[in-house]
């Protein structure tokens, strides 16, 4: 056995509204032999994600914050190089969570390592995107929280991300009406692409007003789904575009993740009384009993053609900062991802 030089990613300071290179350090450690119960894994592949900076805020959430100077955290691929385990051999492709660093030596559980099929069809990246947590988080939060039903006009903001354009798809598969939102006409081209009816251009309208009169435009008899990621304007327009009874799957809210101070309410929340509309928020760990149902589905839908993902890839662990910032940038089109040498 050989131990490895891994370079990876700390936190240096926290950031002060949108985050900057300066607040990252790269640093060298070494994923020597593993002992008793441990393995040494090669990571191929790491995920940046937008929930990502609230884990760069000090204080208690559904995740613990990242710590200065320590490793930062984040979904990976990798294959086992060395294994001390009976449960790995040499050669496993597994999934972590030992992302932003090339390599590491640890027992499992502590990096929350699981086994990935063989077989598939998909390619290794996959397990961090379309068959991992962005994945599963469009299918349990349209099919689920949002409760989409035949038929129902659904609205999707951030369509062109991750997980917003899995529900894209997921809610045409459906026989649903969809109308996506993105910035740029090169997004919203893709958006269609994916199958939407409309897509909202939101830099292109330029404010709530605009936003609001794109919307009516593209929903003139409102929206019975709305599958929040991004919030503000975004979750107000909707709110004022909802029919009675209207669901409300509340995901993330990325345009405010960077926000100094607090960002203003909707000003219309009024409407949730008298349109008896449901709003919920979700997290994707809390529907992990969906995992089978969606990979099951998942093994119809991409040999079909009917469910198409996209990646948008930066090479080399030192990219791992410039990934992240740009998903607060527009930058990807599908998962951002970062491809380790």
């Amino acid at each position: 056995m050989t131990a490895i030089t891994s370079r990876d990613w700390a936190l240096a300071k926290r950031p002060v509204g949108e985050p900057a290179e300066s607040d990252f350090a790269m640093q060298t450690s070494t994923a020597g032999d593993p002992s008793d119960g441990q393995i040494q894994v090669r990571n191929s592949w790491m995920s940046v994600d937008p929930y990502m900076r609230g884990r760069m805020y000090d204080r208690e959430s559904y995740v613990p914050p990242f710590q200065i100077g320590e490793v930062m955290q984040g979904g990976a691929v990798g294959t086992v190089t060395a294994s001390a385990n009976p449960d790995y051999q040499e050669g496993d492709l597994v999934l972590s969570m030992a992302g932003w660093r090339e390599a590491w030596t640890m027992a499992p559980e502590m990096a929350m390592t699981q086994k990935l099929p063989s077989g598939t069809g998909l390619p290794d990246s996959a397990f961090i995107g379309i068959a991992g947590m962005p994945g599963l988080t469009a299918y349990a939060g349209i099919l689920r929280v949002a409760e989409l039903k035949d038929g129902d006009t659904v609205f999707v903001s951030g369509a062109a991300g991750a997980v917003g354009s899995a529900v894209v798809q997921i809610a045409k598969i459906k026989g649903c009406t969809v109308i996506g939102s993105a910035g740029g006409a090169e997004k919203c081209a893709f958006v269609k692409q994916l199958g939407a009816d409309e897509c909202v251009d939101y830099r292109a309208a330029g404010d709530y007003a605009g936003l609001l009169a794109a919307l009516r435009t593209a929903a003139p008899k409102g929206i019975d789904v709305y599958f929040d990621n991004v919030g503000g304007d975004h979750l107000q327009a909707a709110i004022e575009m909802a029919k009675p009874m209207a669901r409300m799957a509340l995901c993330g809210a990325i345009s405010q993740y960077n926000d100094t101070e607090p960002a203003p309410g909707p000003n219309n929340m009024i409407q949730l009384v008298g349109k008896q509309l449901q709003l919920r928020g979700f997290i994707v760990s809390t529907h992990v009993d969906m995992q089978a149902e969606f990979m099951a589905d998942l093994a119809q839908w991409i040999p079909s053609g009917k469910l198409k993902f996209q990646e948008t890839v930066m090479e080399g662990i030192e990219a791992a900062p410039a990934a992240f910032m740009g998903l607060f940038s527009g930058k990807n089109k599908g998962k951002m991802l970062v491809k380790l040498g």
